[in-house]
């Protein structure tokens, strides 16, 4: 029987003998900005998953498989034992967060008991800054839940401007700060900022650049590039239907004039 927050241990954490991995989120959200650098990670590295997340707080359906099969909506985490360079990870990624409030603190507090049973002393959330506009050259703005973290990610490049986000950090990438913090683990979110109109990859590359920097990880960024410049090429599309309606527009309103 499925339980309201069901975890499900395929590896355990005696298994893999993980070194103070480093817990990363990146579930959906604004732009997808996380959820895109999360899974470019889980794709790009050496993983292996390790737990498996369902729960009654996820939209009531079933996911169809490419060959007509379904399955249940979850999120997964997947571990990267690295080479000595960086440290080990721990990767959250998965379908959907919760539907409701209540979800999102149970399903919070279970990724964090996760984290802990494998050591974890830092977590990192992934997300998009909605900004309402198109973004041209994105960046990343950063919350933390400790001010020495605040200062060491400043000299990464991410910025800290006051009262923003305005209306907080919402779901799992703002309440696994807070939760952290009550029970004494690192832990901070970095925000592409993105007009949250569509996917963003040229957002996503901004993140994972800078968390890159941060862990001295070494990931082939080129899908995501790629991904970029189609969505630059959408956006030109779009800009262009736009201003031949501007100017079909101006033509009506000139025609009118000699009526």
């Amino acid at each position: 029987m499925l339980k309201r927050v069901d975890v499900r241990y395929l590896k355990k954490p005696d298994e893999l003998k993980l070194e103070n991995p480093v817990f990363i989120e990146g579930l959906p959200g604004i732009g997808h900005v996380g959820k895109l650098v999360a899974d470019h990670l889980v794709k790009e590295l050496d993983t292996v998953k390790v737990v498996e997340i369902y729960s009654h707080h996820f939209p009531p359906q079933v996911m169809v498989n490419e060959d007509g099969t379904v399955r249940l909506p979850k999120n997964e985490i997947y571990a990267y034992k690295s080479d000595g360079n960086s440290p080990d990870l721990l990767i959250l990624v998965g379908d959907f967060q919760s539907v409701d409030g209540i979800g999102h603190y149970e399903l919070v507090n279970a990724y964090i008991e996760i984290a802990k049973s494998f050591g974890t002393k830092r977590i990192f959330t992934l997300g998009g800054y909605g900004v309402g506009k198109m973004v041209e050259e994105p960046y990343v703005i950063g919350a933390a839940n400790t001010p020495e973290l605040v200062e060491e990610l400043k000299k990464f490049g991410v910025k800290f401007e006051r009262g923003e986000p305005s209306g907080g950090i919402i779901g799992a990438s703002g309440l696994l700060l807070g939760v952290s913090q009550l029970e004494g683990l690192e832990a901070c979110c970095l925000m592409g900022v993105t007009s949250g109109y569509m996917v963003d990859p040229k957002s996503a590359k901004a993140v994972l650049d800078v968390l890159m920097n941060i862990l001295n990880l070494k990931v082939s960024v080129e899908d995501l590039e790629e991904r970029a410049k189609e969505m630059e090429k959408f956006i030109e599309q779009i800009r262009e239907m736009q201003e031949q309606v501007v100017q079909q527009y101006r033509s009506d309103e000139d025609l009118r004039y000699f009526r």
